[in-house]
């Protein structure tokens, strides 16, 4: 099943419909005329003083050469904001935060890949899954890409060492132990999961997934449970009052944290990690969130904030 979403005006790789020509367009041309000497001295002294070289717009917007939704200066975040790296003073200096974007782009393009069996410790299971979409066709896969690349943006402007399991550069997966492994290898101070729910029409609200003590094969949770609990509890209730959303009215009894002991993300992970289920895409309301730019930054910042209270203790 193709995520494809709507396609972008064929003038505009970034989908900004074409501007309409102005009836003033002639006046407004000798106005202009008469201006390009005066721009051209402020521009001499602009550069005289030491311009900025940055190829970002004035809000975050991609340079000629980025991808839409692809910031192209390393000093501006998808709102705009500043997210120049971090002096050694900063909160999270020293701290490693992983993040794991769920899913993949083209993962259905790969079903026998990710249809494969991994050992998760306690059992097998499929490496991957596509994930599910809004009914309108936007992807989990594309949320949670997003999302992630809001959160390192603002991780490493607390000045966090911040390391995504991929980051749209992979054909498919990585599969579900090995999402595992990279946040181990990395020895991750926090590892989180980012995914929104598939269920049904009516089931709203977020929750948040912590690791069951679970031992067998490969798998011992038993040291990152309480710390994985904790990291939850934090962004459980930083999300909240971020985003304005509500726990899951079908999942976790309102408190917006359900334990589980069949992922192989959290089962074979050694650091403290939790996945959390920013909404339902199935349910027209949640869509209409998690399809918003807008409520996208705020949820990174509710993951961000909880990640921050829970490194600083």
């Amino acid at each position: 099943m193709s995520y494809s979403g709507p396609h972008p005006d064929r003038h505009d790789p970034y989908g900004h419909p074409e501007p309409r020509r102005s009836r003033l367009r002639r006046p407004l041309t000798v106005a202009t005329a008469a201006l390009v000497p005066v721009a051209l001295l402020g521009w001499l002294a602009f550069e005289k003083l030491g311009g900025s070289g940055g190829d970002g717009g004035a809000n975050g917007t991609p340079g000629a050469g980025a991808a839409p939704g692809v910031l192209s200066s390393p000093a501006t975040g998808p709102t705009g904001t500043d997210t120049s790296p971090a002096g050694p003073g900063a909160p999270l200096a020293g701290k490693v935060v992983v993040i794991d974007p769920g899913h993949n782009l083209t993962n259905y393009r790969h079903t026998a890949d990710i249809d494969r069996k991994v050992d998760i410790g306690t059992n097998r299971k499929e490496c991957d899954t596509t994930g599910t979409s809004t009914n309108a066709g936007y992807s989990e896969a594309r949320f949670t890409l997003d999302v992630a690349h809001r959160l390192r943006a603002l991780l490493e402007k607390q000045g966090a060492t911040v390391k995504l399991t991929q980051d749209g550069d992979r054909p498919f997966g990585p599969c579900v132990d090995e999402r595992a492994r990279i946040g181990n290898a990395a020895h991750a101070d926090a590892a989180v999961s980012i995914h929104a729910d598939g269920s049904a029409e009516g089931n709203r609200g977020f929750h948040v997934i912590l690791p069951g003590e679970v031992r067998g094969g490969a798998a011992d949770t038993r040291a990152i449970v309480a710390p994985s609990r904790k990291l939850g509890e934090d962004i459980e209730g930083d999300f909240e009052q971020a985003t304005g959303s509500s726990p899951s009215n079908y999942i976790g009894d309102g408190t917006g944290l359900v334990t589980r002991k069949d992922l192989g993300g959290l089962n074979l992970s050694t650091v403290p990690k939790v996945f959390i289920e920013c909404g339902n895409m199935r349910d027209t309301k949640d869509a209409a969130l998690l399809t918003s730019g807008a409520w996208r930054q705020k949820a990174a910042q509710g993951i961000s904030e909880g990640i921050v209270s829970f490194l600083r203790g």
